[in-house]
């Protein structure tokens, strides 16, 4: 099954600078070794293969249980019937601390809890800002002369 079976996208790849990123964090710098721009290009096209094949499979299993959304124990379920069960309880792993992570993350604040000005305060200033805009418009294009 490759992507060429499901329409041949060749649009789909992934980041160079990014898995590039990731094959530097993984060699350790004292080895000396360097990764070829097409060992990096194959590394890719590898990963969007493996992808295609994953979520696939992963669709096919969601399709058979009436399902819309591809959830994580499908994907799961498609790595074990692909034979790549060594990986589940990783996957799990990762997934698990994922949500945490999103649990955890600090809510962002809104430019408006960002001012440290009541609700009353920022009314009034915007009252001001139209006040001024009005007189502004109202009084017309200045004169040149």
């Amino acid at each position: 099954m490759s992507d060429r079976e499901f329409g041949g996208n060749d649009d789909l790849s992934l980041p160079k600078a990014t898995v590039q990123k990731i094959i530097t964090e993984i060699l350790p710098p004292t080895s000396g070794l360097t990764f070829a721009k097409d060992a990096r290009d194959l590394l890719i096209e590898s990963c969007v293969e493996f992808i295609t094949l994953i979520s696939s499979e992963a669709n096919e299993i969601a399709e058979k249980e009436a399902k819309k959304t591809i959830a994580c124990e499908h994907v799961t379920k498609a790595l074990e019937d692909l034979g790549f069960q060594e990986y589940v309880q990783e996957v799990l792993d990762i997934a698990n601390e994922h949500k945490e992570q999103l649990k955890t993350r600090e809510k962002k604040q809104s430019k408006m809890e960002q001012s440290g000005l009541s609700e009353a305060e920022l009314l009034r200033q915007q009252e001001e800002l139209f006040g001024a805009a009005k007189l502004k418009y109202n009084q017309g294009p200045a004169d040149s002369a």
